[in-house]
């Protein structure tokens, strides 16, 4: 898939206070992309591979955030109870922060998915259900349907994409991408580890886990950050 957009920021974990964005578009934001116009709890998107198609420029923008988030309490109490009184005042928690981003992007995602579940609703099994559901994501993306609009790292940064066949297109790398470039340690996903102390997760029957961030030396080889797995890559 192509997607492309006016401006990204796929925001560096170490980064506390000002927001700076890594240099290309991150695993599990592509991931994201791909997860707003098809996904099912009966597989997972894995991204195999992101090409640059356009050269890495970054802009500075200062952004108003907010420094307070509603409890959880209260929140549960207003779910259980049907009442309650949930908001944050805005000009009470109004900051600003710069945040470092990139602009003019265009990337072309390369992914596989991975069943985990074979079967359907009623109990019955698929006999062949990556191509049931490859099939489901391609007629989507080719008529531009998704679960809500993909972005770029956040919201408010939509994403255009168009489905393409790898096959039949070669893409150029720009000129001051060529060679070899290391990008440092990337965020590769967030994956999650028993813990008798964490949160329970809803889609985890019940277990209690917690959420550990897994990274990867990143490198760009002529415009092309091709992405371990997890075992291979996670650290």
């Amino acid at each position: 898939m192509r997607v492309w957009g006016d401006y990204a920021a796929f925001h560096r974990p170490e980064m506390k206070v000002e927001r700076v964005s890594y240099d290309v578009m991150t695993p599990s934001a592509a991931r994201g992309v791909l997860e707003a116009v098809y996904w099912k709890p009966q597989f997972q998107w894995i991204i195999d591979r992101i090409r640059v198609l356009r050269p890495i420029r970054f802009t500075q923008v200062r952004r108003n955030e907010i420094s307070a988030k509603i409890p959880a309490v209260p929140v549960e109490t207003a779910m259980e109870e049907g009442r309650g009184s949930l908001g944050v005042h805005v000009e009470e928690n109004r900051q600003q922060r710069a945040a470092r981003i990139l602009r003019d992007v265009e990337y072309v995602i390369e992914a596989h998915l991975e069943v985990l579940d074979p079967t359907e609703k009623d109990g019955s099994r698929l006999e062949h259900p990556e191509a049931k559901h490859l099939e489901a994501f391609r007629r989507r993306a080719a008529k531009g349907q998704y679960f809500h609009h993909p972005y770029l790292g956040c919201r408010e940064f939509p994403a255009n994409f168009e489905l393409v066949d790898r096959e039949r297109v070669s893409w150029p790398c720009p000129e001051e991408l060529q060679g070899e470039r290391d990008l440092g340690y990337m965020l590769l996903d967030i994956g999650y580890v028993e813990d008798p102390q964490g949160p329970i997760v809803e889609s985890s029957r019940g277990r209690r886990l917690r959420a550990e961030p897994r990274f990867f030396r990143a490198r760009l080889v002529d415009g092309v950050l091709d992405v371990p797995t997890v075992a291979a890559g996670a650290r």
